[in-house]
């Protein structure tokens, strides 16, 4: 298990040449410390574990790992499905200006399309990640409060790599000193 920078993990993420509205995540609270976990998921593209935690309200500093090749059924049944509530995305900026003002034409059209017909907001979403061209998003199970139940279950199933990222971001945050609170 190679253990990277949390970025580097998402890079792997929208670099893989798989269905973006095919991934699944939940995330929420860390146990036992600073920040959250988040698990990505794609029957293609496998399984990703990240560990993150805010240093400030301007950087997000991390940890993962991918802990899985592949997303087979008893670990899918941990993942939302496609009627869960809420959503995620992951983003990749325009690689230039004329990829900039295709987008941005494409995201019009699809908004006064969705503006003159009723649709739910499910497929709203999926068609602003399709004319944005998101490399990865779907539902997504999410408590900012505390932890999904699911979230649980697949720490349980992924001990150790849960334990080598919580060592690893524990390191972070202690060497960025933000567990100590204001002096």
């Amino acid at each position: 298990m190679r253990i990277r920078e949390w970025q580097d993990v998402l890079e792997d993420v929208t670099e893989r040449n798989v269905d973006p509205e095919d991934w699944r995540a939940v995330a929420g609270d860390r146990a036992g410390g600073v920040g959250e976990d988040m698990y990505l998921a794609h029957p293609r593209a496998g399984v990703f574990f990240l560990k993150t935690y805010a240093k400030n309200p301007y950087e997000v500093r991390g940890v993962g790992t991918q802990v899985a090749r592949n997303l087979d059924d008893e670990i899918g049944s941990f993942m939302p499905r496609e009627e869960s509530g809420g959503r995620f995305a992951v983003q990749s900026p325009p690689e230039d200006e004329d990829q900039a003002e295709t987008v941005s034409k494409r995201l019009q059209t699809v908004l006064e399309t969705h503006s003159d017909a009723p649709t739910r907001p499910q497929d709203l979403f999926d068609d602003v990640m399709d004319a944005l061209e998101s490399p990865a998003f779907g539902p997504m199970e999410y408590d900012q409060y505390d932890r999904p139940d699911e979230l649980d279950d697949l720490a349980d199933r992924f001990e150790e790599a849960d334990e080598l990222l919580h060592a690893e971001l524990d390191e972070l945050i202690e060497t960025d000193a933000v567990d100590r609170g204001f002096m």
